[in-house]
């Protein structure tokens, strides 16, 4: 991309494996953000955005896509080979609706909405509720305890293994096999993590294939048979597909849930007096709505996913930049989230905020099918916490996590929490 660019953009290079900058990336974000809209990243080989309103336009913007192998070859785009050594990992991220653009994803996206429905997804609230009760009752006078893989994880991985219908028994892989397989869509991954990435696409892959056909014998009450029966105008989901998605749905259906939660908690516990007010509302029937939109606030001021790409799909003038198709846009929605132009005090966290148009599920068509689910999530777990340990605190207030190391997907591998 470098000598395509049309003309000088600013240059800048993000720290994305430095373990300050993904600590807390928001200060530096912010001095991007007062320096240009867009700039371009040589480490990266992308041109970055980083305001609200032009991040907004290119998420809806069809000159730009998710994919843009399906308009041209490899050797069109000046791409280099595949990787053989991700063979596996590849075919999946291409077969899966969020890399998919249309018409294919216009009718993969149709076919799961029939399945993956609001209503299912609101069915699930007693079942969440009854979940996180069994959780917090293991942490009650446990003293100190680990939040992210106490509290934070079971949840997400349970409701989607149940939803899916994946069997008790094989529901302790889940959870390794979307740590190993989202860690690809860091900039730089390893030879190690491509190596895990591939085994848990293809051991995913083989029960998901396995269930299918278990389901076509013999129906069930679950996400895997409803996909396995969904048609639309004699259409119908292949096995690669329907494999692809299911496990679409494990990783997007939790990570977001998962590091969100640990985020938003630790930053709630940095301001006791906000812990406080989510506390006092927590007893009252009815919460369930200020919870939610505590959790969108949430999910704005502390990014779980902060960095998502596009693709120019045909010749197009960013910013002054002259793009060819196959050059990629980074999206800084961690900055975006950020941008004063936006939002109103945007470094303070404001519970009741509204309205709050943040970034974290993107826009246009490719905005996030497990959005209600997280939300749901996020919002029940949040209440249920506050009214079972409602004198938690950091137990180490200088020093109160640790993070996983990723940046594009930003999240706690610990924090410890003292309840009483």
């Amino acid at each position: 991309m470098p000598e395509r660019v049309g003309v000088a953009l600013p240059e800048f290079a993000l720290p994305v494996s430095d373990p300050d900058f993904i600590r807390d990336p928001y200060p530096l974000l912010a001095e991007l953000r007062a320096q240009a809209p867009a700039v371009f990243d040589p480490g990266l080989n992308r041109v970055v955005l980083t305001r609200h309103a032009e991040i907004s336009a290119l998420l809806r913007d069809r000159r730009f896509g998710r994919s843009a192998l399906h308009r041209y070859s490899r050797d069109e785009l000046g791409w280099p080979p595949p990787d053989p050594r991700q063979a596996t990992f590849d075919a999946f991220n291409s077969n899966h609706l969020l890399d998919s653009e249309p018409p294919k994803h216009t009718r993969l996206r149709s076919l799961v909405g029939l399945a993956f429905t609001p209503r299912r997804v609101e069915a699930l609230q007693a079942r969440i509720e009854a979940l996180l009760a069994a959780q917090l009752a293991g942490v009650q006078g446990a003293g100190s305890f680990d939040l992210v893989s106490t509290y934070a994880e079971p949840l997400p991985v349970t409701v989607i293994a149940e939803l899916l219908g994946v069997p008790q028994s094989e529901r302790w892989q889940l959870r390794p096999w979307s740590a190993a397989i989202v860690k690809l869509y860091e900039p730089s991954p390893s030879g190690q993590d491509q190596y895990a990435a591939e085994r848990a696409v293809r051991d995913f892959s083989a029960l998901l294939r396995d269930l299918s056909a278990q389901r076509r014998a013999s129906p069930q009450d679950d996400l895997i048979t409803a996909l396995v029966q969904v048609e639309a105008q004699g259409d119908r989901l292949t096995e690669q597909e329907l494999v692809d998605t299911c496990i679409l749905l494990l990783n997007a259906g939790h990570e977001a849930s998962v590091n969100g939660l640990s985020a938003g908690v630790l930053a709630l516990l940095r301001r006791p007096h906000l812990w406080r007010e989510l506390v006092d509302a927590a007893p009252h029937e009815g919460s369930l709505p200020i919870f939610r939109t505590a959790t969108e606030e949430l999910l704005r001021f502390d990014t779980p996913l902060p960095m998502f790409e596009r693709i120019a799909l045909e010749p197009v003038t960013l910013h002054g930049a002259a793009l060819q198709p196959g050059d990629r846009v980074a999206l800084l929605y961690a900055s975006g989230n950020r941008d004063a132009a936006a939002f109103v005090e945007p470094d303070a966290l404001v519970l009741d905020r509204t309205p709050n148009p943040h970034l974290t599920f993107g826009l246009g068509i490719h905005y996030c099918l497990g959005a209600p689910l997280a939300r749901l999530e996020l919002a029940q777990s949040l209440r249920a916490l506050c009214r079972a340990l409602p004198d938690l605190r950091l137990s180490d207030p200088q020093e109160p996590g640790q993070y996983t190391g990723g940046f594009v997907i930003r999240g706690l591998a610990r924090l410890d929490v003292t309840a009483g």
